[in-house]
C-alpha cells in the first residue's frame, strides 16, 4: 500500500466547472421567471449545473444518506447527555427504521448507509455491511490520550476514501452526510477550536440531546485540556485526527475529501460533518466548493466552520437530533432546484422591429408660404 499523502488532493480536487455555472446563469436569465425570484433556489440550481458539469441540470436521482458512527472516549466525563458507549443503540435505531433520520429516509426514498468506524460493542451484534470497516473499539480520552494511533487514523481516512469510492461507482449523485456518535460533539469542537484560534467556550455546546450546566461546563473543561493537545500538532492533519479527533471523524474526512476529488456533491449535516469538513479545507481548499451546509443545528462550533468556509446553512429549523436528519431535511430543497432549473420554459423572443434609414424616412410636408406683403 502506498504511504498517504494528503497533500494530494490539492491537486487532485477541482473546483465545479465555473463555465458550465455561467451557462446555468445565461439559462436562467431566459426563462419565464425573473432571475433572482426564486432566491437560493436560483443559487442551488446553478451550482449543481457546475457539480454535475451539465445545462441543463441533470435531476437528483440517486442520493443516498451515509452515516458514520463512533464512540468517544471523552463521553466517560460526562459531557454528554447519552451514557458513554451507547452510540450503538442509535446505529441499531437506524437500522430497524425506528429514528427520525430513518422515517424521514423512508418518506423520501432515500437509502441510508452506516459505517461502523469505532463502536463500543461487539462487532457480531451488528451486521456485517456496518461493521466491515471499523478501526477499533471506541476512540481515546482526547482530554488525556490521543484518540487514536497514526496508524488507526490512516486507517479509519483510507476507509472513509473506499466508502466514498462505492458510492460514485455505485451511481450516487449526491451525498447527505452525517454521524451517530456519543462525544462527538465535543472532539469536533476541539477541532474547530484549535483550527479556528479560538478558546474552548467560544466552540461549547450543549449537543444534540441537550446537556445542562453543570455538564455544559464538564464538556468545556475537556474541549480546553484536548485543544492544549491539539494546538502543538496544528500542521499535520492525520495527526490532528489522531490526536483529538476519532475514528468516525478521520473517515468522514476521508470520504468528503474523496468525494470532492470525485465530484461528487455532499450536504453537510452537524457539527461533526462541519468540523471535518473544516479539516478537509486545510488539506485542499478547493474542497468546500463541493459541500452543501445542509442545516443550522445550533451548534456554536458547527457556526463558527461555516462560517471560516463561507457556507451558509440551507435550513435553520432547529433540528438537532443529528444522525443526518437535518441535512436530509434539505434534499427536497436541492432536489426542487434542479428541476426548476430544468424544467421551467425560456421566454419567448421579442420580435424585431426592422430598423428604418433615416435618409428612407418620409419627409414631414412643408407649411404653405407665407403671402407676401403689397
Amino acid at each position: 500500500m502506498s504511504p498517504l499523502n494528503l497533500d494530494d488532493f490539492t491537486d487532485l480536487i477541482e473546483r465545479p466547472d465555473g463555465g458550465v455555472r455561467r451557462d446555468a446563469e445565461a439559462r436562467r436569465e431566459r426563462q419565464i421567471v425573473p432571475p433572482g425570484s426564486l432566491g437560493r433556489l436560483d443559487e442551488l440550481g446553478e451550482w449543481l449545473a457546475a457539480a454535475q458539469g451539465a445545462v441543463p441540470v441533470r435531476a437528483v436521482e440517486r442520493p443516498r444518506v451515509v452515516l458514520f458512527a463512533g464512540d468517544h472516549g471523552i463521553a466517560g466525563l460526562g459531557v454528554s447527555a447519552r451514557p458513554a458507549g451507547s452510540a450503538d443503540e442509535l446505529v441499531r435505531s437506524v437500522l430497524d427504521g425506528a429514528s427520525p433520520v430513518s422515517v424521514l429516509a423512508r418518506r423520501l426514498g432515500v437509502p441510508v448507509r452506516v459505517v461502523d468506524m469505532a463502536l463500543d460493542c461487539e462487532p457480531g451484534t451488528l451486521p456485517d455491511e456496518v461493521v466491515r470497516h471499523r478501526v477499533r473499539r471506541g476512540s481515546g480520552r482526547i482530554d488525556v490520550e490521543n484518540a487514536l494511533s497514526l496508524e488507526e487514523a490512516e486507517a479509519a481516512f483510507r476507509a472513509g476514501v473506499a466508502v466514498a469510492d462505492e458510492e460514485a461507482d455505485s451511481g450516487t449523485d449526491l451525498v447527505v452526510l452525517g454521524d451517530v456518535s456519543v462525544g462527538g460533539t465535543t472532539a469536533a469542537a476541539v477541532l474547530v477550536a484549535a483550527l479556528c484560534g479560538t478558546d474552548a467556550s467560544v466552540v461549547t455546546g450543549r449537543g444534540g440531546r441537550a446537556i445542562d450546566d453543570l455538564a455544559w461546563m464538564r464538556k468545556c473543561a475537556a474541549i480546553r485540556d484536548a485543544l492544549r493537545r491539539a494546538r502543538p500538532v496544528l500542521g499535520d492533519q492525520l495527526q490532528l485526527l489522531a490526536t483529538v479527533g476519532g475514528a468516525d471523524l478521520a473517515a468522514i474526512t476521508g470520504f468528503l475529501l474523496q468525494s470532492a476529488a470525485r465530484k461528487t456533491p455532499v450536504i453537510l449535516d452537524g457539527v461533526v460533518s462541519a468540523a471535518c469538513a473544516l479539516v478537509g479545507q486545510r488539506v485542499a481548499f478547493r474542497a468546500p466548493d463541493w459541500w452543501l451546509a445542509g442545516q443550522s443545528s445550533g451548534e456554536p462550533a458547527q457556526a463558527k466552520a461555516f462560517d471560516r468556509m463561507a457556507l451558509e446553512p440551507l435550513l435553520d429549523h432547529g433540528v438537532t437530533v443529528g444522525e443526518g436528519a437535518g441535512a436530509l431535511l434539505a434534499l427536497p430543497l436541492v432536489q426542487a432546484a434542479a428541476a426548476l432549473a430544468a424544467e421551467l420554459p425560456e421566454a419567448p423572443e421579442a420580435p424585431e422591429v426592422p430598423e428604418v434609414a433615416p435618409e428612407a424616412a418620409e419627409a414631414p410636408p412643408e407649411a404653405p408660404e407665407a403671402p407676401r406683403g403689397v
